[in-house]
């Protein structure tokens, strides 16, 4: 998950660094205004095809969890006046409160990202397992079996943190740079887009906890009320991750034309044609990203703890994190950039974009880049606290809801932090593209280039004892 474990990269080799040699750009001291669109469309007959499924799927799902959600809110809510089953007064205000603790969290969040943004990167890791600690004490405190293996799991999440902490402090320093030069100078109207989405995402996210209090309100009536609840979850993560993407594809295509030509381009162009042309490919990916990095971590937890102990563990290992690397190669979050740049499909946008991060030699900068393991942590915290928040309203108010409540908290509060600092990591993602792109330009620091240098340093000096010791 947090994508930048240093034990599965590939063997050692010399990274390659394109010299530095001046060409005719244009310069950020004389930006191009572009407020026209002129999307380009590069994009094959079957990437276009599947474009159009995953449009007519996504709007067709909101369509009907819309519809069962609509029907489970007046159905339970009318059936449970007769029973008393359920108390709504008692399990909505928790998870609403928790919900706007959520957008101003995260809205308050970005803010410090963008201002602070030398400092954000190890304050992240030092509270999120400080955060996550003291939410598993919270669901131990509860008592219910549930609760306790809840708290379990987040003790030793909070442990793995830690140590994880610990692991890439060396990384911290690059880490800070990358993200301090890359939101440097933010696209115009990101605050009030960020601020909009969050709004989006507060208002579709009470929607669905009117589902699943109605759904609460009916268990006694139907089976189906946890597959009722399982189904409006599952809404909640596609849909909360379209929102993050399209803020991603839209930033992105907007930094890139800056890093790229110094063309500032108007952040409400790119907009309409991210709602325009890229619904499909955003949609798309919004499913195939999450999975596809569950996955690579399974892969990668896997190799930690299996190794080379036995042959038979040594060959799942080496299958899995095969497969795992095909998978990246055709689904990972730096397609984006293309997919708003060049209206490319999704799929066609990652191959490109990973071969090009190959052929330049970034691969192995890019698998030990931060700025995931920020943006998840930084989701993580803001979960916590939401969970806090819930968790303890419902211990006071009524105990029996405490651990669903703050469970549901806790994934409001990650969706709704991920989606708020969406336009930091697609700043960094439009910087590491425009770069690998061309490398050459004098629009770039020597940020990556001295980066590269220590790599390059590093893994000398890896197999010079490794030639010693054999």
């Amino acid at each position: 998950m947090l994508n930048n474990s240093d034990t599965t990269t590939p063997p050692p080799q010399i990274i390659q660094i394109p010299p530095q040699v001046p060409q005719q750009r244009l310069s950020f001291s004389v930006p191009i205004k572009a407020q026209v669109s002129s999307f380009p469309n590069t994009t094959t007959v079957a990437a276009q095809t599947a474009r159009r499924v995953f449009k007519i799927l996504f709007y067709l799902h909101l369509f009907l969890v819309a519809a069962l959600v609509t029907f489970l809110t007046i159905y339970g809510l009318v059936s449970d006046s007769h029973t008393h089953h359920f108390h709504p007064k008692k399990w909505y205000p928790p998870l609403l409160a928790s919900t706007a603790c959520a957008g101003i969290v995260g809205f308050t969040w970005q803010w410090i990202t963008a201002s602070h943004s030398t400092r954000v990167v190890r304050l992240v890791f030092w509270l999120s397992p400080l955060l996550t600690c003291a939410m598993g004490i919270m669901f131990v405190c509860i008592g219910t079996a549930v609760s306790l293996a809840v708290g379990v799991i987040a003790l030793v999440c909070a442990l793995v943190q830690s140590l994880y902490f610990c692991w890439v402090n060396p990384r911290f320093e690059y880490a800070t740079k990358i993200l301090s030069v890359s939101v440097a100078f933010p696209p115009n109207r990101t605050q009030g887009l960020t601020l909009y989405s969050i709004l989006i995402g507060i208002l579709y996210c009470c929607f669905l906890l009117a589902g699943i209090g109605g759904a609460r309100a009916i268990e006694n009536r139907t089976q189906l009320a946890e597959f009722f609840i399982f189904l409006i979850l599952l809404s909640l993560g596609w849909t909360m991750q379209f929102l993050k993407n399209a803020m991603y594809v839209t930033i992105s295509r907007v930094k890139y034309m800056h890093f790229a030509g110094g063309v500032d381009m108007d952040t409400r162009v790119a907009v309409c044609d991210t709602i325009k042309h890229l619904t499909g490919s955003v949609s798309m990916g919004s499913i195939l990203v999450p999975v596809i990095v569950l996955f690579r971590g399974f892969a990668r937890t896997t190799s930690l703890v299996g190794g080379d102990t036995d042959e038979f563990m040594f060959s799942c290992v080496s299958c899995y994190m095969g497969v795992a690397s095909l998978l990246v190669v055709r689904g990972n979050r730096w397609g984006f950039v293309h997919v708003g740049v060049y209206n490319k499909g999704f799929v066609q946008a990652s191959c490109d974009t990973w071969e090009m991060f190959i052929r330049v030699g970034l691969e192995q900068l890019i698998d030990l880049d931060l700025t995931g393991a920020f943006c998840f942590l930084s989701g993580v915290g803001t979960g916590a606290i939401c969970s806090l928040v819930s968790g303890i309203w419902s211990i006071v108010m009524h105990k029996s809801y405490a651990t669903e409540v703050s469970i549901y908290a806790f994934l409001i509060g990650y969706f709704m932090c991920r989606l708020a600092i969406a336009w930091v990591q697609a700043c960094v993602s439009a910087y590491y593209v425009a770069y690998a792109e061309n490398p050459q330009s004098t629009q770039f620091d020597s940020t990556i280039p001295i980066r590269l240098e220590q790599l390059n340093r590093s893994q000398a000096l890896q197999i010079f004892r490794a030639n010693n010791l054999s």
